[in-house]
């Protein structure tokens, strides 16, 4: 109990980020301003692009709001920030993270605890508890940085418990509803879609394994298209009476803003970027490109912007579906024809959230997120999982340090990945102590790379004269060697995936 004190102490410090503002314009637009104009004020630069359930969410939270300030609800109080603001904000983070707390106690019923210990401490639901409960990406996310994703990921992994619990029509709306929340979800969208036709909708499967097709239920179907129908009847109708659809979509799927997200996600495009960032200072060097033709963008501020490459080609939306589409499939066929109940569920749901990430078009650097929480629930189960979640974790944790750029917020920081990090390998080296070193000599030694890293980037790098000509060199080594281990462990997860046995059943789901 001290210990969560401590974090609270420290969360509720006047630090706050920009995504503060975007959450408070939020609240006032949707406090103050009809349905109609929604989707189409401008005032401030962060307008409303999330779906219709979260700005019906911010709408409820904005009367509670008024009780604390009711300056903040105004749409032309741009940048309003006071203390009364600041707790309202905090505590209403923690206040909705009751979610995620229940979401979490139902996951871990859902995990194999049958090991031989007696410590309370050595039990994999107590292990996965505190690798949900307090991971550390979540929590600089939330309740440093200022986001609602401890809510929206209690949405997730309630669906994937009640899965697991065989509940597919509460799973079903549950992921529905998430993606009103926030589309990114998306993402794993094709995991759920393919396990729930496999898995609910065919009743039964022959003795190999493979798919009975005389127990195909059309009336299955017909009820989770009602629960989608419904659903998105609730979250859209409004929009679609006052003819807003497209002005909507516009906003949620804003493909002007550019491939990357200032360059911090660690995928495929980052690396993508960074051999375009080399071969251009290369050219410059050598005279051999026009300075003044060289585009102009920031890689450092944070903001959204459009950026076009200088010596490789600029990469569109559609390459990048197409690069999306292609890295899942595997993992969706092995969904289909090597079905291994809702655990080779799990592992395509990670696979979908990480191909996304990998090869998605302007994806932010905390959608790793998405990947690493479901990805607990495994590692407390097999060593060859938990091996690749403390290089997924550990890599993934680290790419989030940019977010937090000030001072004050590097020891906080810093010491609660520490914290995490040892907790994570201690706990897991414990729990698989009678099996093979979860990492390897080459896997340690990366990881480790990444005190160095830290040393160069935060403490070296300020000093020297590249600081002004080259800002961009601390996010660019950030994204880069996190997009390997990143990379590193999609592979190796994929791998598992690829050559693991299928679960055979002939028993009625």
């Amino acid at each position: 109990m001290e210990t969560r004190n401590r974090v609270v102490v420290v969360c509720l410090q006047p630090i706050h980020s920009t995504d503060f503002e975007v959450h408070r314009n939020w609240l006032a637009i949707t406090h103050s301003l009809p349905i109609s104009q929604w989707y189409y004020e401008s005032t401030s630069e962060w307008t409303l692009d999330y779906p219709p359930f979260f700005a019906w969410f911010e709408y409820a939270l904005s009367h509670v709001a008024k009780y604390f300030d009711e300056e903040m609800l105004k749409v032309h109080n741009l940048n309003y920030f006071n203390s009364r603001t600041l707790f309202f904000q905090r505590f209403s983070v923690i206040f909705t993270d009751g979610l995620f707390v229940y979401a979490v106690h139902e996951c871990c019923k859902c995990v194999d605890g049958k090991r031989a210990t007696k410590e309370l401490t050595e039990k994999p639901k107590f292990i996965l508890s505190v690798l949900l409960l307090w991971n550390f990406g979540l929590l600089i996310v939330d309740h440093i940085h200022f986001q609602y994703n401890g809510f929206l990921f209690g949405l997730m992994l309630l669906s994937i418990a009640r899965l697991f619990q065989k509940r597919h029509m509460e799973g079903a709306f549950l992921f529905a509803t998430l993606l009103h929340f926030k589309h990114i979800y998306l993402y794993v969208a094709p995991a759920y879609g393919v396990y729930l036709l496999r898995s609910y909708c065919f009743m039964s499967n022959k003795p190999d394994g493979s798919v009975r097709w005389n127990s195909f239920s059309i009336v299955r179907v017909f009820s989770l298209g009602l629960i989608v129908f419904l659903v998105s009847a609730l979250s859209l109708g409004p929009f679609l009476a006052l003819n807003q659809l497209p002005q909507l979509f516009s906003r949620l799927f804003p493909f002007k803003r550019g491939l990357c997200h200032a360059y911090w996600a660690p995928n495929f495009w980052a690396l993508y970027n960074a051999l375009d960032k080399v071969l251009s200072i290369i050219g410059l060097e050598l005279n051999l490109l026009d300075p003044s033709k060289i585009p102009k963008a920031s890689m450092t501020s944070g903001l959204v912007q459009q950026f076009q490459h200088t010596v490789l080609p600029s990469v569109t939306p559609l390459a990048t579906l197409v690069c999306t589409l292609i890295a899942m499939l595997p993992s969706i066929f092995c969904l289909w024809f090597k079905p291994q109940g809702p655990r080779g569920f799990l592992r395509c749901l990670i696979l979908c959230a990480l191909s996304s990430f990998m090869f998605g078009w302007h994806v932010h650097e905390k959608a790793i997120l998405l990947a690493v929480l479901p990805m607990s629930l495994l590692s407390v189960e097999k060593a060859g999982d938990a091996s690749i979640f403390l290089i997924l974790t550990t890599t993934g944790h680290y790419s989030l340090f940019p977010l937090l750029f000030t001072a004050p917020e590097l020891p906080i920081k810093i010491l609660l990945m520490l914290l995490f990090t040892i907790y994570s390998i201690s706990s897991l080296k414990t729990l698989f102590r009678k099996q093979k070193a979860l990492l390897n000599w080459t896997e340690t030694l990366y990881l480790l790379g990444l005190v160095p890293l830290e040393v160069c980037c935060e403490f070296l790098f300020p000093f020297t004269s590249w600081k002004l000509r080259y800002p961009f060199i601390p996010l660019f080594l950030t994204s880069g060697y996190c997009a390997v281990g990143i990379t590193y462990a999609w592979f190796r997860l994929y791998r598992s995936v690829l050559i693991g046995p299928s679960v055979s059943k002939t028993k009625k789901h």
